[in-house]
């Protein structure tokens, strides 16, 4: 039975979602404050956690950096919110997904239905898979590790789960509904947050969109990953 954690200071908004999700067989906490987020967070285990922004001890984008410090749990953002910026800050710090407030409790069972997949497709057991070798780009699923030249890659979850799986297909245009469905478990969403991701692979990688090496969009159709070309000698110069 899945746990939920819900970090919301409005009484009539928690209330609502604890009936919801217990409705749904889950089961829930819940807390007001940032700091009691942190103690639950500490003393049990939840698969997943759904803050609200506006707490009265402290801002929930800092409470969500400071969960990261101390736990990979799925966090689902629950904000009124909607500035572009904020919620590209949002992902950057570690959130798993977003709802905008007001949300209907479809919307949000969909959006945890997806984030509980893939966090029991990652928890399932499977044969240890191979290290994925691209070039310079070596990739080690079991171990979620990368190295770009022989150098480690800091890499965020969704980052490296994003990484993996173009990996795994070089050379492939992998169309945006598929990276939706298979890398975030959604059959619909923005975007826009392909695009994050990518730019900051990109960064990472050591390239841009306008000179990729390694991440290559073909706009419309989707994004494939392949190796740098082989700077090729010219027969003129050679002695």
């Amino acid at each position: 039975m899945p746990s939920v954690l819900v970090v919301e200071d409005d009484q009539f908004v928690r209330s609502a979602l604890i009936r919801h999700l217990t409705e749904a067989s889950h089961t829930v906490r819940s807390v007001g404050t940032a700091l009691e987020a942190l103690r639950e967070v500490a003393h049990f285990r939840f698969d997943v956690v759904i803050l609200d922004l506006g707490l009265p001890d402290l801002d929930g984008s800092e409470a969500l950096k400071m969960l990261r410090g101390i736990t990979d749990v799925p966090v689902i953002i629950a904000t009124a919110r909607d500035d572009e910026s904020e919620i590209v800050r949002l992902l950057n710090d570690g959130a798993d997904d977003y709802l905008i407030k007001p949300f209907s409790v479809e919307h949000l069972s969909a959006r945890m239905a997806a984030v509980l997949r893939r966090s029991r497709a990652a928890g399932g057991e499977a044969p240890p898979p191979s290290v994925i070798q691209v070039g310079g780009l070596s990739i080690d699923p079991l171990r979620r590790q990368a190295e770009l030249d022989g150098t480690a890659l800091d890499l965020t979850r969704r980052e490296f789960d994003l990484l993996t799986f173009l990996a795994g297909r070089p050379g492939v245009v992998v169309p945006r509904k598929e990276l939706l469905a298979e890398v975030w478990q959604q059959s619909y969403g923005d975007d826009q947050t392909i695009d994050v991701h990518l730019s900051w692979l990109r960064r990472k990688l050591g390239e841009t969109a306008a000179r990729p090496r390694y991440l290559h969009t073909l706009r419309g159709v989707g994004v494939k990953l392949q190796p740098p070309a082989v700077q090729r000698p010219d027969p003129e110069q050679s002695v």
